[in-house]
């Protein structure tokens, strides 16, 4: 079972002969691109993997992981979504879904797209039609509150990560605290707290996408 997808307007797309469509979401700031990055780097040496970036009007995150060299320059796209990046993975999500079957055409036999969207509020969830699975990704430096008040993107996200964990006692929030809420309003859906500062390799969450193939 994906995400509890309420109000979604797309069916979820036949799974067969395609690779699997994995969102990445969060607010922004919240280290969407760097997990991106980290889970290509990780993964790129036993996956066919390629991404798809949303802006609102540059091609900022695509040009930086072409930068990083995560992966080849012809695996990254970039969507400008001119509007609410929430838009663009829920509602109408026709440019994500040309952009990502293009990489398909161009690339025979991939077996995961990473769809990373524009920052966005804690309400954001990927459309079934688009993606199968979806990661959402909060910043500690955000308040060891933001779990406790949930929103659709905290709660139904099939992974919460609690990332830069380092921060923690710079910022005076509290990872027990923020483990504890979430564990209340996710239902029993997993939960990772990563630093990738300290664990570069975003390892649970790499294993956590494993478990998915």
């Amino acid at each position: 079972m994906g995400a509890d997808h309420h109000h979604d307007p797309h069916h979820a797309a036949p799974a067969s002969g395609r690779a699997l469509r994995l969102g990445i979401g969060g607010p922004v700031g919240s280290g969407k691109t760097a997990l991106t990055a980290a889970l290509c780097r990780v993964l790129r040496r036993e996956l066919r993997l390629a991404v798809v970036t949303n802006d609102i009007y540059t091609t900022e995150d695509a040009d930086f992981l072409r930068r990083e060299a995560v992966l080849p320059d012809d695996r990254i796209t970039a969507v400008r979504t001119g509007a609410c990046p929430h838009t663009a993975i829920r509602d109408d999500i026709s440019a994500n879904l040309d952009a990502v079957e293009a990489l398909e055409a161009r690339h025979d036999g991939l077996d995961l797209i990473i769809i990373e969207s524009g920052g966005d509020n804690l309400t954001a969830l990927f459309s079934r039609g688009l993606a199968d699975r979806q990661i959402f990704v909060l910043d500690v430096a955000g308040g060891d509150d933001v779990p406790r008040k949930g929103g659709l993107g905290v709660a139904a996200a099939d992974l919460l990560v609690v990332n830069k964990t380092d921060l923690a006692p710079h910022v005076g929030s509290d990872l027990d605290l923020m483990a504890r809420d979430a564990k209340r309003v996710r239902d029993g859906r997993p939960v990772a707290f990563t630093s990738l500062r300290e664990r570069p390799g975003a390892p649970e969450v790499a294993d956590w996408v494993r478990t998915l193939l």
